[in-house]
């Protein structure tokens, strides 16, 4: 089951128990499928950056995680984020240095799908929108370079309705 990727939705207020709902019962699955093991802390992680679609860091990620006895040391929420990201569950968004859910779902087949985020510069929140394969211009400049493209991100910047409407 797939999480909307609606960026009107990360926005607005909704539903984030069914998000998060949705969302944990897609990873189990996944996880299940491909006989991978969802253990306490990237259960904890995947749930807290579910809870809203607001970026966060590692550090704030690790506070969390200490905060309720699953371990305060860097290369716990690191390896949770490693094994999230790697299958598909989280993004890193580059500009912040910081951690998103996917809202698209995991991907069974594990192609991935190629992302681009709008993220509010000053709440952090961050949609996921969906952006097609890499751009002709960019396979036909990388192809005249003999470079193989892997995977695209976009991330444009700027503010969300609510912090607009702040003036922020």
């Amino acid at each position: 089951m797939q999480t909307s990727s609606d960026p009107q939705r990360a926005f607005a207020p909704h539903d984030h128990g069914r998000c998060r709902g949705d969302a944990l019962a897609a990873a189990e699955a996944l996880c299940a499928a491909r006989k991978l093991r969802l253990t306490p802390a990237r259960a904890f992680v995947l749930e807290t950056l579910l809870e809203s679609h607001r970026a966060m860091t590692a550090y704030e990620l690790l506070d969390r995680l200490g905060a309720a006895g699953l371990g305060n040391q860097p290369p716990v929420v690191y390896r949770a984020l490693d094994f999230l990201v790697a299958n598909g569950l989280v993004h890193r968004i580059e500009r912040l240095g910081a951690f998103v859910a996917c809202t698209h779902g995991p991907d069974p087949g594990g192609s991935g799908h190629s992302a681009g985020f709008l993220v509010c510069r000053v709440c952090r929140t961050v949609a996921e929108t969906a952006v097609p394969r890499p751009a002709p211009g960019l396979v036909t400049e990388a192809e005249a370079a003999g470079f193989a493209i892997e995977r695209t991100v976009v991330e444009a910047e700027g503010l969300c309705a609510g912090c607009r409407e702040a003036g922020e």
